[in-house]
């Protein structure tokens, strides 16, 4: 069984407005409410993908109430710890005066709420993949994740971090089933080095999957990605498109590309696949639809570095 662990979900409120202004009264003409948190995200493109999984975190008030109603319409298993205080609720504005983002801190969680939630995940078993995505809430030590990826060792599943916290770094340790860094957070791995060119990724890429990663994507924003195993290294390109929001497309991507592997494509048309799905997301003011990925993946080129590994 798959399943997503989204520890500070939030609703997504986005805006068109002519203008976006101080001091006046802003009137939009298009408003969207989505329910949100980077392993929600993955758990909908799974499903859109025909993979079932069960979405778990924290939810609280109205607001964790309305993701579990969008969830459950979408035939999508939750199984959320109530918690109290109210679901962040995230505002994304565009406009002529250009694109505005306001991401809220979301309520506290109590130790006892977080113990549950460790219980949960305890009961997984060596058939179980988790993904681990997002931020932690106010009230959550990093340690948790520590503990999670110790869980991850002692019972067998295979663990997925797509997180910017800095101790990532530590949790290579443990030997992760696959990490999903952006380019930021992979510099942050090694905050002593210089990593800008080509060579530089390929050199750090390397040590992580030396050091016990087993995969390791580096998603590019419009230079595409990269992927690491102990096969080998490729390199895409990105499609190129008109912008919308980019807030989802790594959460996309990276739903994408488990799929893709695990209905049985190798991983260089799995990387494809993510990369025209996360472009396709970017493109667009919410998760993909796919209905023009194959097209965006016609557009990809993936490079075998030679000799890499």
């Amino acid at each position: 069984m798959i399943y997503t662990c989204t520890m500070n979900p939030a609703i997504d409120l986005f805006c068109k407005m002519k203008r976006f202004v101080p001091e006046a009264v802003n009137r939009s003409f298009y408003e969207e409410y989505q329910p949100n948190g980077k392993g929600i995200n993955v758990s909908i493109v799974l499903h859109r993908l025909g993979i079932q999984s069960t979405a778990l975190g924290f939810l609280g008030g109205f607001s964790g109430g309305f993701i579990k109603e969008e969830l459950d319409g979408m035939g999508i298993a939750n199984d959320f710890v109530d918690i109290e205080g109210i679901t962040r609720i995230n505002t994304f504005i565009q406009s002529e005066d250009g694109e505005y983002k306001v991401v809220n801190g979301g309520p506290e969680v109590s130790k006892e709420k977080q113990d549950i939630l460790i219980r949960q995940i305890s009961m997984l078993g060596s058939d179980d993949v988790l993904f681990v995505s997002g931020s932690l809430p106010k009230g959550v030590d990093r340690e948790i994740l520590l503990d999670i990826a110790s869980l991850s060792v002692e019972k067998g599943f295979k663990l997925i971090w797509d997180i910017s916290e800095t101790i990532l770094s530590d949790l290579v340790a443990y030997r992760p089933y696959l990490i999903k860094p952006n380019i930021d957070e992979f510099r942050n791995i090694f905050p002593d080095a210089d990593i800008n060119t080509d060579a530089d990724i390929i050199r750090y890429g390397k040590a992580l999957v030396q050091s016990g990663v087993e995969n390791l994507i580096i998603s590019m924003g419009d230079e595409g990605a990269w992927f690491f195993n102990a096969s080998g290294v490729l390199k895409s390109n990105a499609p190129e498109g008109e912008v919308v929001n980019t807030a989802c497309s790594g959460d996309a991507l990276l739903g994408t590309f488990y799929a893709t592997l695990a209905q049985g494509s190798e991983p260089s048309d799995a990387l494809a696949e993510a990369v025209a799905a996360g472009s396709s997301t970017a493109f667009t003011s919410g998760l993909t639809d796919f209905e023009d990925v194959a097209d965006l993946k016609s557009t990809i080129k993936i490079t075998e570095v030679e000799g890499a590994l």
